[in-house]
């Protein structure tokens, strides 16, 4: 069973377009376990445009399904993880000015830094993944590193999906694979929604988690919250 990991970055940045508390974020991520999701995903990025700090120490106490925090891993992150003491955490290397997540980590470059970094959160408890683009030689440098799992980066495939889906998917499944049989856990993230969904998942069948955020939010403004987090876990029933 795929779990479904609902990213709530966009019900933040659109109370924060107002201040105030409304959407209120704690309530969302109550509300969104209740109605069949296995858990939370918040990015907080330094600027707070999204997800704030508070927010995620407001969180911690409330969620009851997977807390995922994702970041890069500055001081910042680190006394995060440290403090909270989420399920997973998901190292992103982008800078505090992207707009959002658009690469993965080159795990060779950065064995090192990800290894060390790596090995202070497990020592917390906290389960570690690290977004990455799919390719084996980084999956090599990822079980180098010591990570549970990775999470594929999937914006080139949701990208090509409707123009050619097999050969879109076709070096994400060769990749997942690769990893799966060097004892990693496979995790996928970015621009997924309820078109190319069920395909990754029935095309990458031990599939572990998603995370999705943008696409589930705008849908819910159509569907409902409730619908569409149903919708999602219909589409991962492969």
């Amino acid at each position: 069973m795929t779990q479904l990991s609902v990213n709530i970055n966009k019900i933040a940045t659109l109370r924060n377009a107002r201040g105030g508390d409304n959407p209120n974020v704690v309530q969302v991520a109550k509300d969104c376990e209740r109605f069949g999701a296995q858990g939370i995903t918040v990015h907080p990025r330094p600027d707070e445009r999204h997800i704030t700090r508070q927010d995620v120490y407001d969180l911690k106490d409330v969620v009851t399904t997977e807390f995922n925090i994702e970041g890069y891993p500055d001081d910042r992150f680190m006394k995060i993880i440290e403090e909270v003491r989420p399920a997973q955490a998901t190292l992103v290397p982008d800078p505090p000015n992207v707009l959002t997540s658009n690469a993965g980590w080159d795990t060779v470059r950065h064995e090192k830094k990800l290894t060390d970094i790596i090995t202070q959160i497990k020592s917390w408890g906290v389960r570690t993944s690290i977004f990455i683009e799919p390719e084996n030689h980084l999956m090599d440098g990822a079980k180098k590193c010591g990570t549970d799992r990775v999470e594929l980066y999937t914006e080139m495939y949701a990208s090509a999906y409707h123009q050619n889906r097999e050969q879109a998917i076709k070096d994400y499944k060769s990749s997942a694979y690769y990893a799966h049989e060097i004892g990693l856990g496979i995790n996928a993230g970015h621009d997924l929604d309820l078109k190319n969904l069920k395909y990754l998942k029935s095309q990458i069948s031990f599939l572990e988690e998603v995370s999705i955020g943008h696409a589930l939010v705008c849908d819910a403004l159509y569907f409902g919250l409730e619908n569409t987090i149903q919708m999602y876990l219909r589409e991962l029933d492969v």
